[in-house]
């Protein structure tokens, strides 16, 4: 099976991340940031990744430490399930649309980290929750889980829809991505021998 649970400690958090590639999308995300639970459902609910997460934080402080962590344990977590790769399909993409918004996103899983943001949220907060931790959130993940990441915002006025959206688009180019490829069950999807 593949799965994985990384548990990653340090003067400012504490998380616990467990994730099944070949789940049905169960979650079960507890952060201690609501709107940021809620985005957590939504990638695990839309990548089909089962996903249980725990983390405590310095929450008295903000909600910096504790959204870029989780990205960090998450990624950790998706390059352990993940193995040797062989046999999966590498690449994933999604147009997803939310009411007032379209984001695309676009992903390899590569072993290259790179991100690519292309998003403008019109206002700062949602809620308490600080807009700009969305991409600190995609940056640790991307870093840590060895992903090429774009993220493009075509449309959209309404911040929580481009935060939601960009979250949704992200899971089901995800879902893609780490779904196996009969035709190459044994094999890496890469002409290098190497990802």
């Amino acid at each position: 099976m593949r799965t994985a649970t990384v548990s990653r400690k340090t003067a400012e958090t504490a998380i616990e991340v467990t994730v099944n590639l070949d789940g049905t999308g169960v979650y079960d995300n507890l952060t201690g940031v609501g709107f940021f639970d809620h985005m957590l459902d939504q990638l695990s609910r839309h990548s089909l990744i089962d996903m249980t997460i725990r983390a405590t934080g310095d929450l008295h402080i903000d909600d910096h430490h504790t959204v870029e962590d989780t990205g960090i344990a998450i990624g950790q977590a998706l390059v352990e399930a993940l193995g040797d790769k062989k046999g999966i399909r590498r690449y994933g993409e999604c147009h997803l649309p939310m009411d007032d918004t379209q984001v695309r996103a676009a992903l390899d899983l590569s072993n290259r980290p790179f991100l690519v943001w292309n998003v403008d949220f019109p206002t700062h907060k949602i809620g308490t929750f600080d807009t700009e931790l969305v991409r600190e959130f995609f940056q640790a993940l991307a870093t840590n889980g060895g992903i090429t990441l774009h993220i493009d915002q075509l449309h959209g006025f309404n911040s929580h829809h481009i935060a939601e959206a960009a979250f949704k688009a992200v899971a089901r180019a995800l879902r893609m991505a780490v779904e196996p490829d009969p035709r190459v069950a044994d094999k890496l999807p890469s002409t290098k021998g190497a990802l």
